[in-house]
C-alpha cells in the first residue's frame, strides 16, 4: 500500500462516522478524491460522489458505506450518567466496560461504559445476567445532571475507540472496518483508473446510513441512475473458533476478495469480475448469498428499472466489534479488482442474463 493511500485509510479509521453523523469522515473522503476525480459532490443525504469520465454513455457505480455503528445519547440521569440507544447493530456484550467518546458541539468528551463488578453480582445474576444497550450507562465523570448537561446534549453521537493496531503479517485490528474498507476500496479504485482510457463513467460513492437500512445507497443510486453497480463491504470470515463454515460458507482472511454469488448478483457482471481476477492473477473467494444481501448491493440492484449489481467483500473477523480483523493485502486486491473490472466495461456490454 502506497504511503498516501495508507494515510487515507488510517484517517478513515480514526474519524468518527456513526450513521447519520458521517460528515466528519466525508470531509476526509472529499479531500482525498479531489486530487484525482473530475468532480466531487455531496448529495443532500450526505453521500459523497466522486466521478471520472461523467459524459460516457454507460454509468458504473462503486459503493462503500462510510457509516459505522455507535450509540446516541437519549437521557441524562440525575447522577450525571448517560443512557443511550444503539445506532445500528450494536452487540451489548462487547461494549461493557469499554472506553467511548461522546461527540459534542464543543468537542469530544471521554467516557466509559460502566459495569457492576463481579463481586457485587448475586449468584443468580452471574448465571442469568442479560445484556442490552438500554441497560448500559456511560460515565463521563460528571458529578450530577447539571454538570453533564453543560457538556452533553440529547442526540449527541457516541463512538467506540477509533483506532487500529497491527497484528502479525499484514493483518490489522480496527474499529469501523465495516465499512471504511469499502470507502477506501472504491476511492482507491477510482484513483487507479483516473488516468486510464475509460469507456464508462465511474461514480465512486461513499454512502451513508447503510447500517440503518441501506439508505444512502438507495438515494445515491436513484440520482446517478447507474447501469452497473458494485458494492464493497466486509463479509464474515469463518476461519476462527466457534464458526461453522458448513452453515454460512467458507471465507478466510488473507485469501483474497470475496465475490458473492446468488440472487442479488447479476451473473454476467460477476463473470466480468471473475475474469478480471483470473487475468490479473488476483486471488478471490466465492461467497454464497442465497438471499438479498444486507449490503448496498441490495438497494442498488432494485433501483429504478433494475441495475446489474455485484458485491465484492473484504473478509472480516469479529464484525461489529472494536477489534475487526482484516488483511491489508485483501483490501488492496479489492481496489485492484474493481479497477480492472471497470476498465472492461463499455457501452457494448450487455448485462442481461440469458
Amino acid at each position: 500500500m502506497r504511503k498516501a493511500s495508507r494515510k487515507f485509510f488510517d484517517d478513515l479509521i480514526k474519524t468518527p462516522s456513526p450513521s447519520g453523523y458521517e460528515y466528519p469522515v466525508q470531509a476526509v473522503v472529499r479531500k482525498y478524491a479531489e486530487s484525482f476525480a473530475d468532480e466531487v459532490r455531496t448529495d443532500v443525504h450526505g453521500s459523497v460522489i466522486a466521478v471520472k469520465n461523467p459524459d460516457a454513455p454507460i454509468r458504473v457505480m462503486l459503493a462503500g458505506h462510510c457509516d459505522q455503528i455507535g450509540m446516541l445519547v437519549q437521557y441524562i440521569e440525575d447522577s450525571g450518567m448517560l443512557r443511550c440507544a444503539a445506532i445500528g447493530g450494536v452487540d451489548p456484550t462487547v461494549i461493557i466496560a469499554s472506553v467511548v467518546t461522546v461527540h459534542t458541539s464543543s468537542g469530544p468528551v471521554n467516557g466509559v461504559v460502566g459495569r457492576k463488578p463481579i463481586h457485587l453480582l448475586s449468584a443468580e445474576q452471574r448465571r442469568n445476567e442479560k445484556h442490552d444497550v438500554e441497560g448500559c450507562w456511560i460515565d463521563i465523570g460528571a458529578k450530577d445532571k447539571k454538570a453533564a448537561e453543560k457538556l452533553i446534549e440529547i442526540g449527541d453521537p457516541v463512538t467506540f475507540p477509533l483506532r487500529s493496531i497491527e497484528l502479525q503479517g499484514d493483518l490489522i485490528a480496527a474499529t469501523g472496518c465495516d465499512d471504511k474498507v469499502g470507502v477506501y476500496a472504491v476511492m482507491e479504485a477510482l484513483r487507479r483508473v483516473s488516468k486510464a482510457d475509460l469507456k464508462c463513467a465511474v461514480y465512486a460513492v461513499s454512502t451513508v446510513q447503510e447500517e440503518l437500512g441501506l439508505r444512502g445507497a438507495r438515494t445515491s443510486a436513484f440520482g446517478i441512475d447507474p447501469h452497473v453497480g458494485i458494492a464493497v463491504d466486509v463479509t464474515h470470515a469463518t476461519d476462527y473458533p466457534g464458526v461453522d463454515p458448513k452453515r454460512v460458507g467458507e471465507v478466510k482472511v488473507g485469501k483474497g476478495p470475496s465475490v458473492a454469488r446468488g440472487p442479488n448478483i447479476n451473473p454476467v457482471l460477476r463473470e466480468v469480475i471473475v475474469k478480471a481476477a483470473k487475468v490479473k492473477k488476483i486471488a478471490y473467494q466465492t461467497e454464497p448469498a442465497a438471499r438479498a444481501t444486507g449490503t448496498d448491493a441490495n438497494a442498488i440492484q432494485i433501483n429504478r428499472a433494475g441495475v446489474a449489481a455485484a458485491l465484492v467483500s473484504v473478509p472480516n473477523r469479529y464484525m461489529h466489534s472494536s477489534v475487526e480483523v482484516i488483511s491489508l493485502t485483501d483490501l488492496e486486491d479489492v481496489a485492484k479488482l474493481l479497477a480492472e473490472t471497470v476498465l472492461r466495461i463499455d457501452e457494448t456490454c450487455d448485462f442481461t442474463p440469458r
